[in-house]
């Protein structure tokens, strides 16, 4: 998902977001280091081919990020998403998603931990 994507999935959805990390109010988006920022959406429910519910938007550098009952994700780099706590067990990337939803999100029922890098 690019960040003009992003930023238009922002006007018009209806779930309930949660922001963690960066300043999201950057109005500077090639600021120093900003090709070592990710942002990551992550939500709660899917209806259909669309993601939304209860939605954390992590923008930030490299880190594990541990999530509970997401069932999509969306992100502006690559990331992996893992079925266990500490980005462990079976992990997969967002390129090699099985099943794509509307707006550049994936389905991702089960997943636990969020592999997030600067690469």
């Amino acid at each position: 998902m690019s960040e003009a994507q992003f930023t238009h999935w922002l006007s018009v959805t209806d779930a309930t977001l949660t922001f963690v990390g960066g300043d999201f109010n950057d109005s500077i988006p090639l600021s120093r280091r900003a090709a070592q920022i990710t942002t990551v959406t992550y939500c709660t429910k899917r209806v259909g081919n669309t993601c939304g519910g209860e939605c954390t938007v992590y923008k930030g550098g490299a880190a594990c990020v541990d999530t509970s009952k997401i069932q999509c994700l969306a992100a502006n780099k690559n990331v992996g998403f893992c079925d266990k706590k500490g980005c462990d067990g079976n992990c997969r990337t967002l390129s090699a998603c099985g099943t794509f939803l509307e707006d550049g999100f994936c389905y991702a029922a089960e997943t636990q931990s969020i592999v997030v890098s600067t690469l």
